[in-house]
């Protein structure tokens, strides 16, 4: 079995630091690995998933973003043609369901099927109320001003 290290994807990547700690536990598990596919980071909020999943039409496969999680399910639909054999079948073409876990704050925005690849593109849109702010630090001058008289009273 193959051991992966994920450790310099958990200092270069935001918001998918949920999703590597169960990369991890698949890993681990030995669990399948059909359809293959790649996390990318496309820009600094932005991230696109490619699946793997040559065969498939746009109407076997279906993307369900739900809360926190991202699933991406493809059916093959049966057809039975009687025309021909398969004596050797190497094409997997077995349904298939990937779960992902997204972070706060992500959300789908597009995806798109290209010579069998799936992609599909996230973004990190934090809202307004949760990005830091900068808080303007008030000058000293006024503390530091001393009032006539009060340093001859001070003295006495």
């Amino acid at each position: 079995m193959r051991s992966y290290d994920l450790t310099p994807f958990y200092r270069s990547t935001v918001g998918f630091d949920r999703l590597f700690n169960l990369l991890d536990q698949a890993t681990s598990d030995g669990s399948p690995g059909y359809p293959p596919y790649n996390i990318e980071r496309t820009g600094e909020n932005a991230y696109r998933i490619t699946v793997a999943v040559s065969g498939f039409s746009r109407d076997e496969l279906s993307i369900v973003a739900k809360e926190n999680t991202l699933t991406i399910k493809g059916e093959k639909v049966a057809s039975e043609t009687g025309k021909s054999e398969v004596l050797y079948r190497g094409i997997a073409a077995r349904a298939f369901e990937r779960a992902f876990q997204l972070a706060d704050f992500v959300q789908v925005k597009d995806a798109s099927l290209e010579n069998g690849l799936l992609h599909v593109d996230l973004v990190r849109e934090i809202p307004e109320a949760k990005k830091p702010r900068q808080i303007p630090i008030n000058g000293g001058a006024q503390a530091a001003q001393v009032i006539e008289g009060s340093a001859e009273k001070a003295a006495a």
